[in-house]
């Protein structure tokens, strides 16, 4: 995903880690263009394999929305367009088919505000790093895919972050950079003392969660003055976390605003708080909502030796096999988990060797994954990727592997002024049971092996859980298409007339730590 939590503009470097950093119009963002050059001429051929069948249908005759997909991915908006208007046409077609086409032609409109950069554009945003960048460097770069690109209907365009982007994924660059800035990544993402903490604890107690931390946190969305028309109802949504024991306890709702509110159950995967309000004449609206909850460390110590494949069971099939579109074993996927995995038959250690050939990809501010037709296939690809799109690829790759795997995410935050959004998982040992993982913070390099693995079997405190799971309904429902149709963090915002965008409100977050966390 993305995010709104504004990070440093394009013209500076200092990129907001974590997974989904986005700036107000762009918005954050995940990949869609970057292809390897050895998977060129395949995606040429696909193209054409794509393009032949839908126009020799006939003229009455309406093309597949999964034809329409592929036209899509592969920037053929002209043609998508046009199926899509003679689909619509259709007084046949059945309502989910005809949401399906909708959305196609909304997520043309949202590619498009990701893509937004001519390659001049692009060289522009990279000489404001790095003056004196010569029309060579930048085509060497380019040549290289680390600057993210689309061909849409035969025009070349950047992603909006693909400058800043350059310089996550290239060395050269970043020495390169005139007046070079360290990146704003979490304290967390390095050997900490609080790593050490809930190590320590977990040792002396026996005890998987641990060295907790009470917090009180406030979020909220401002949208646009004027976004809708004066006395319309606004329909928003903001993350509310649900209880978790051992993980996430004791939460407490302090107020809101409006007052006025919905909070789903418990049992709703991608909980929220859900608010009215009418929209006033040149004026935002805003919705708040504030709480406070008790996050535990958690700290799991596995012995490889005992670890068994999973006995499949009615609990743990939903986190098993394939999920599409974005859990999918496609040849590729098969191929490299053969590359990795070798011989290797003892579940621990084959999640080893996958959490590490994930981990070696770079993070990159990603494209909007609402915009991503197959995310695990898009990271494995794509040669960047950030934590939602990590963790997927990871997922897909348990999975393919026997190994259970959940998606879980929310938000993160510090002792200082750091937060953002992120997204991360657990996977299934027997007879352990669901372990943590966060494949983006990976391995430290510091020379102990215990503290250098934390994150495959531990989790820091400073994370709050908003989604047990991705793609999951609301409460109450959503009418219009979602902003973000994978995760859940800066929120949802519509009206009678239509999904309201990201370009059209923003959001805030605010993390305070409180003394003597509640574990009763």
């Amino acid at each position: 995903m993305l995010h709104h939590y504004y990070t440093a503009p394009e013209s500076t470097v200092a990129d907001v880690d974590t997974c989904k950093v986005t700036a107000r119009l762009p918005l954050p963002c995940k990949r869609e263009t970057s292809i390897p050059r050895a998977g060129l001429a395949a995606l040429v051929a696909s193209v054409v394999v794509i393009v032949c069948p839908v126009n020799a249908r006939a003229a009455d005759q309406v093309a597949p929305s999964s034809d329409v997909i592929r036209l899509v991915d592969a920037g053929n908006f002209a043609a998508a367009e046009k199926s899509i208007d003679h689909a619509l046409r259709s007084p046949s077609l059945a309502p989910e088919e005809r949401r399906s086409y909708e959305f196609e032609r909304e997520r043309m409109r949202r590619i498009l505000l990701d893509f937004s950069l001519t390659p001049g554009d692009a060289q522009a945003r990279v000489r404001k790093l790095i003056p004196d960048i010569t029309d060579a460097e930048f085509a060497r770069w380019d040549a290289a895919g680390l600057l993210e690109s689309r061909v849409i209907d035969g025009q070349k365009k950047y992603f909006n972050r693909a400058p800043s982007n350059l310089f996550r994924l290239s060395a050269e660059a970043r020495d390169r950079r005139a007046n070079p800035s360290p990146f704003n990544d979490s304290p967390l993402e390095r050997p900490h003392p609080h790593h050490r903490e809930v190590l320590a604890q977990a040792k002396a107690t026996g005890k998987s969660s641990v060295a907790p931390r009470r917090v009180r946190i406030t979020q909220s969305i401002t949208v646009d003055a004027d976004a809708v028309p004066v006395g319309e109802t606004i329909r928003a949504w903001i993350p509310y976390p649900r209880a978790i024991q051992g993980q996430q306890e004791n939460i407490r709702f302090i107020s809101s605003a409006p007052d006025k509110h919905q909070l789903a159950p418990e049992s709703a995967l991608q909980r929220t708080v859900y608010f009215e309000q009418a929209a006033a004449a040149s004026k935002p609206t805003t919705f708040s909502v504030t709480y406070e909850l008790t996050i535990f460390g958690q700290h799991m110590q596995i012995d490889p030796e005992k670890v068994v494949p999973a006995t499949p069971s009615a609990a743990l099939t939903p986190s098993m096999g394939e999920r599409p579109p974005h859990i999918v074993f496609t040849d590729a996927m098969r191929k490299f988990s053969r590359e990795v995995v070798g011989d290797e038959k003892n579940p621990y250690r084959i999640a080893q060797k996958l959490y590490a050939a994930v981990d070696r990809i770079p993070w990159a501010g990603a494209l909007e994954y609402s915009t991503i037709s197959n995310i695990s296939d898009y990271a494995l690809r794509a040669g960047h990727a950030d934590c939602g799109q990590q963790t997927l690829l990871l997922m897909t790759l348990l999975r393919l592997n026997g190994i259970p795997a959940r998606w879980q995410s929310g938000w993160i935050f510090s002792d200082g002024a750091y937060d953002n959004m992120h997204d991360w998982g657990w996977l299934y040992l027997a007879p352990y049971g669901w372990v943590p993982m966060d494949v983006t913070f990976g391995r430290f390099d510091s020379g102990d092996a215990t503290l250098d693995a934390f994150y495959l079997g531990s989790f820091d405190a400073y994370r709050v859980a908003f989604n047990d799971d991705y793609s999951q309904p609301f409460v109450p429902a959503k009418q219009h298409f979602r902003s973000e149709t994978v995760d859940l963090q800066r929120g949802e915002v519509e009206w009678r007339g239509g999904n309201l965008y990201f370009d059209r409100w923003d959001y805030d977050f605010k993390a305070t730590l409180l003394s003597n966390p509640r574990t009763d």
